[in-house]
């Protein structure tokens, strides 16, 4: 096997080159200083500076209102946050219409339909909040009126058993025989709204699930990723562990789209996604981030180990011959691209993940069916 895993030579992404962005050990904004010591707090620093000054040449270049929509989609892009908005933006701007307002907000609108992670999450808290407190109530209102109907009745019994008795008595036996039968049904009541509170939980658990897990590949989606490299993030930082990140996206996948149609299309991902998944394990995750881009998180692997890692994945699938099962016509040669980066090579895992990005981007522009790393920040 002869691996074509290249490193990056350019920190920095062509993805971003247009907006005047500089290597940023080079060239750092104006009026910064590193202050003595260095380590990741000035990286971070940097980060910041060279965030803000992006996002200031993209609005001020293309003469764009300076509002929160717009600033929350050029953060989202140009953060790390949003990879396949940052390449639409990037090929909106090389295109004869350019950038401008309107295009923007047709952008935020399609941007807008996707659910935003922490509402879900909080969403999900409150709920699970409230099962567990109506679960209690409901356990505990049970209980007390169990034993008050268990006492009730036999106060029944022995009003019943006097011999004798007037009239009052008679009527208190049966107001307390009525008053039994309306606590022996509340009883029952809150047996089955219990009941339909465990079946609730059940529900949840079951939406939680298939909240992180994609439909089409069966892989975790991009919301169960991004919980994943935070927890392995400072796992891996605590124990003084390599950890490294990749992204992949399937080379010219919009021809097989225009030939073969979008239903072969997904066949093609689900194939896709069969090959990375034969490579993960506990230390190996995989996961789909959006359309024909996959996200992967290597724990212990240096940059370097997982390159070659995922070199081997490229080149089995570059040696398959798919067919189109409907039509019996070959998809040809279906390959992908991707980009490795050191997550503690960088600030933080979102511009890990940038950096993976433009490792990514770079392989395309060199002619795609490769893999590149991203060098450290």
């Amino acid at each position: 096997m002869t691996s074509k895993a290249t490193r990056s030579n350019e920190p920095v992404g062509r993805l971003l080159g247009w907006l005047g962005l500089r290597d940023t050990r080079d060239s750092p904004p104006a009026g910064f200083a590193f202050p003595d010591g260095g380590g990741s707090r000035d990286l971070t620093r940097l980060a910041r500076h060279q965030l803000i000054g992006t996002i200031m040449a993209f609005l001020v270049d293309n003469d764009l209102d300076v509002s929160p929509a717009n600033l929350l989609l050029a953060h989202a892009a140009f953060s790390g946050t949003n990879p396949h908005l940052a390449r639409q933006i990037s090929t909106r701007s090389q295109s004869p219409g350019g950038i401008n307002q309107q295009w923007l907000d047709e952008l935020a609108d399609q941007d807008s339909g996707q659910p935003d992670r922490a509402d879900l999450d909080r969403l999900i808290a409150r709920l699970e909040t409230n099962l567990d407190s109506f679960h209690a109530n409901t356990k505990e209102a049970r209980s007390v009126t169990s034993d008050y109907g268990s006492e009730l009745e036999q106060h029944v019994v022995d009003l019943e058993q006097l011999q004798k008795t007037g009239r009052i008595v008679s009527s208190l036996a049966d107001l307390a025989r009525v008053m039994l039968d309306r606590t022996r049904k509340a009883e029952d009541d809150m047996r089955k709204s219990e009941d339909e509170a465990k079946a609730l939980r059940r529900s949840l658990a079951r939406a939680k699930r298939d909240a992180e897990v994609d439909f089409l590949t069966g892989l975790p989606n991009r919301r169960a990723f991004e919980v994943l490299l935070d927890k392995h993030y400072h796992e891996a930082r605590a124990a003084c562990e390599p950890l490294s990140v990749a992204f992949c996206d399937i080379d010219e996948f919009k021809k097989v789209n225009d030939v073969h149609g979008h239903e072969a299309g997904d066949r093609v991902i689900k194939a896709i996604a069969d090959t990375l998944a034969r490579i993960s394990n506990d230390h190996c995750h995989v996961a789909r981030h959006g359309g024909e881009e996959f996200v992967m998180l290597f724990r212990g692997a240096t940059p370097g180990q997982a390159a070659l890692r995922l070199d081997e994945a490229r080149e089995a699938l570059a040696d398959r011959r798919l067919i189109n099962r409907k039509t019996d016509e070959p998809f040809g040669q279906i390959t992908f691209s991707g980009g490795v980066a050191d997550v503690f090579g960088y600030g933080d895992t979102r511009a890990a993940l940038k950096a993976a990005d433009d490792a990514l981007y770079k392989a395309k522009a060199a002619g795609r069916n490769r893999v590149e790393i991203a060098d450290p920040a």
